[in-house]
């Protein structure tokens, strides 16, 4: 992996905040979780947790294109991922057109905090 397709990747996550800010939402823990983890740890840790809305979302304004697993997806991001990270990603965008709307709420924790 190198640190600037990384950085690109990470870029790409928090502009998703801007493009969902135009439809209509605004996904400020999924940014927050980004910028304390970084784009690559972020999504391997939400691309498994139930509960998320941003992608039920992006489905119901019809731009799934724009989501966190459809990034992942892309074939120059792919080596940043597992196959099963991959795999995953690709299931919850099949999926997304058939599931129920969730309330879950993401949890953005700092893991260094510094303590005066």
């Amino acid at each position: 992996m190198t640190k600037s397709l990384q950085a690109k990747f990470h870029a790409d996550m928090l502009a998703l905040y801007d493009h969902c800010a135009r439809i209509g939402f605004r996904p400020v823990l999924f940014r927050r979780l980004v910028i304390l983890k970084g784009g690559v740890d972020a999504a391997r840790e939400l691309v498994f947790k139930p509960g998320t809305t941003g992608l039920e979302r992006l489905t119901e304004a019809g731009k799934t294109e724009l989501s966190m697993e459809a990034a992942m997806g892309r074939a120059e991001y792919r080596p940043l991922f597992t196959p099963l990270e991959i795999k995953e990603a690709a299931k919850r965008l099949e999926g997304s057109a058939t599931r129920e709307r969730s309330r879950g709420r993401l949890n953005a924790t700092a893991t260094n905090t510094k303590q005066a």
